[in-house]
């Protein structure tokens, strides 16, 4: 497959790719392929929160958010039962959410800083949020037949985020997703294997850079695991990559995050703290 070189310029996104994605996105709404989880996202609809009693719960998997021409790839793990499962837009109407939307607004990602519900007018420019799981599973954790069930529609969005440069996976199971399928997909990971720690920045073998940052959830938002500072940090570096001359030499194929023979080099910086735990949103 003949190789392209990512610059300044985004790459062609055919009408078909941008039709294929959002086939996906009806086929992940459609979906009730895990019983387990239709069974947790359909009860706690029904059942809701004394705060939320009186709103309409979404109560389905939830699609992926973004514009399709977008350079910058964010990876959730799953959405909140009160949140996106309520509101029907990932990380929308969660605290989770109220880090993740400030943070893409004040670096030029988003129209607005706030994400409340489906309608609200929310726009993400040159970003495109997905999710390794898309129904809110109990307790945030999926299971292992829960995430390789999910499995398809991540490879398949994949393949067709064409322009995609910089990948941000929130938490450690959205790190390890992505560097999973980024195998299954046809790339070889040379060693050592990227390690999970945030603000690290890696250039994978096709030249995407690859950011991981704590998930924003309250448990680490709390207990100041993860700081606005910090989560800023990821961003700004995400910006200065796509807007500067960081970006020339990245190299995908018409896949995107097809084979490449660019090398893969170690992080730039690595920042203090232990590493994150599992947690969905």
């Amino acid at each position: 497959m003949g190789q392209q070189r990512i610059g300044s310029e985004r790459a062609v996104v055919q009408t078909a790719d941008v039709f294929a994605l959002s086939q996906i996105q009806e086929r992940i709404i459609n979906c009730v392929c895990c019983a387990r989880l239709v069974a947790h996202r359909q009860h706690t609809a029904d059942q809701k929160v004394r705060r939320f009693r009186s709103e309409s719960y979404w109560g389905k998997p939830v699609p992926s958010f973004g514009d399709p021409l977008a350079r910058l790839l964010i990876v959730g793990l799953a959405p909140a039962a009160h949140g996106a499962n309520r509101t029907g837009r990932a990380f929308t109407g969660d605290r989770s959410g109220d880090w993740l939307y400030e943070a893409l607004h004040r670096f030029g990602f988003a129209n607005q800083p706030d994400s409340f519900h489906r309608q609200d007018g929310l726009t993400l420019h040159d970003c495109y949020i997905m999710q390794v799981i898309r129904c809110a599973p109990p307790g945030n954790r999926p299971d292992r037949q829960e995430i390789a069930n999910c499995q398809s529609y991540f490879l398949d969005e994949l393949r067709l985020l064409k322009n995609v440069q910089a990948v941000i996976p929130l938490g450690r199971l959205a790190f390890d997703a992505y560097l999973r399928a980024y195998q299954q997909i046809g790339n070889t990971l040379t060693k050592p294997r990227p390690r999970f720690e945030h603000g690290t920045l890696t250039r994978l073998p096709t030249g995407h850079a690859f950011l991981p940052s704590y998930h924003p959830s309250q448990q680490n938002t709390q207990t100041g695991r993860l700081t606005r500072v910090m989560f800023h940090q990821v961003f700004a570096t995400a910006r200065t990559l796509l807007d500067g001359n960081c970006g020339e030499g990245l190299e995908s194929t018409n896949r995107s995050h097809g084979c490449s023979t660019a090398p893969q080099r170690g992080a730039r910086s690595r920042s203090q703290g232990s590493r994150d735990k599992p947690l969905g949103r």
